[in-house]
This record gives structure tokens, sequence and C-alpha cells, in this order.
């Protein structure tokens, strides 16, 4: 099995895996789920499903709860949240006008639900896109549609896919992209039969 096709078959584990974490760390803050919904700008019956692991979230929407509970995306995919580190120095000296990143490279994935996220670039100090491949599996329950702040760039490579713009549907088939402003009210889906591949865009940087 192909490493996209093995964590798209890993989802529901990895969404089980976020919403435990999304719990733990809320409680760690003494945070009520209506109190982490007010403070990231979601429903409350939606954070709720996820902790139970019966909706997945999609990156966006959980980077703004991350921020509210003022914890790093990465950590919310973790088995064991490690303490966030000082950055090194070798670190601190990346170049901050590029990065250039090998196809031969391991590159991180994160599996939220339905979702496969392959980032597709290294870490820039002075960079704002988030360039990934995502894979997006057959089924699965709808997000809310969700605003927030930023742009959203996403091109079909394969398969066909709905995105949701401000309550209008738009099915996109290989070769058509979409880009809109973030805070516009959106979501996507996958109602076919088959996994969609998305070369997805979107600022700020996530992770």
């Amino acid at each position: 099995m192909r490493r996209s096709d093995r964590a798209v078959a890993d989802g529901d584990v990895r969404q089980d895996l976020v919403g435990a974490r999304m719990r733990q760390f809320r409680k760690e803050q003494g945070l009520t789920l209506r109190g982490l919904a007010g403070r990231a700008n979601l429903s409350i019956g939606f954070l709720s499903q996820v902790e139970r692991g019966v909706s997945s979230i999609g990156l966006t929407a959980l980077n703004s709860v991350a921020a509210a509970l003022d914890r790093p995306v990465a950590e919310f995919f973790n088995e064991e949240p490690e303490p966030v580190e000082t950055p090194e120095a070798p670190e601190a000296r990346l170049p901050v006008h590029f990065t250039l990143t090998r196809a031969d490279n391991g590159a991180t994935e994160y599996v939220s639900g339905q979702q496969t996220y392959r980032m597709l670039s290294d870490r820039g100090p002075s960079l704002v896109l988030e360039p990934m491949l995502v894979h997006i599996a057959p089924g699965g329950r709808r997000e809310e549609a969700y605003g927030h702040a930023g742009e959203e760039f996403a091109y079909v490579v394969s398969g066909e896919l709905l995105y949701e713009v401000d309550g209008v549907e738009h099915r996109l088939h290989p070769g058509d992209s979409l880009h809109l402003r973030s805070s516009t009210p959106h979501r996507m889906y996958n109602d076919t039969d088959q996994v969609t591949t998305v070369v997805s865009v979107v600022t700020p940087r996530l992770f």
C-alpha cells in the first residue's frame, strides 16, 4: 500500500486521536466546550462531535482551536505530545527568502478524518504560504462551513471535489481550481467513491 493510501486508511484512528488531544488540552486549561467554541469561533455541537471522534476537523479550523488552546497544531497529531522546544541555532540561520524541498525528502504528513495533508515545503522564517498535497477519502461527515483569516487556493489533480463557498456548491474536476478569501465561509467534500487529490495553498501557515 502506498504511503498516501495507508494514511487515508488510517483516518478513523487519527480522527479519534485529534479529538482526544483536543479534549485533553481543553480540560488542562479548565475550559468548557462553550468556552473553547467562543475562543475558536466554532459551534459547540461541532467541537463535541470532533472530541467524540464522530466528525473530522480540517486543518484551518483546527488551527483556530490550536490558537485558542495555545498549542502547536502538530501536537494534536502526536501520540505523545512533546513540550515546545526553543529552535536551535542552525534553524535560526535558515535562509529568509527561500526553501528547497527535494522529491526524495521524507515529507511530513498529517491525517484528520477523511483528509491526509502532505506538506510540500520546509519551514521558512519569512514565508507565509502553506503548500500541501491533500488526499480526500470518499464519504465521511461534512464539516461546518467555516471562515478564517487569510486566503485559500485549491487545484484538483485527480478525482472530483464539491467546494462550497458562501452557501453555493461548486463541483471541481481535474484541472479546475478555486481561489478565495478565507474569511468567506467555505467547506469541501468528496461525494464520489474515489480518493480526490488536491494541491492546496493557504495563508497563514498552519505549522
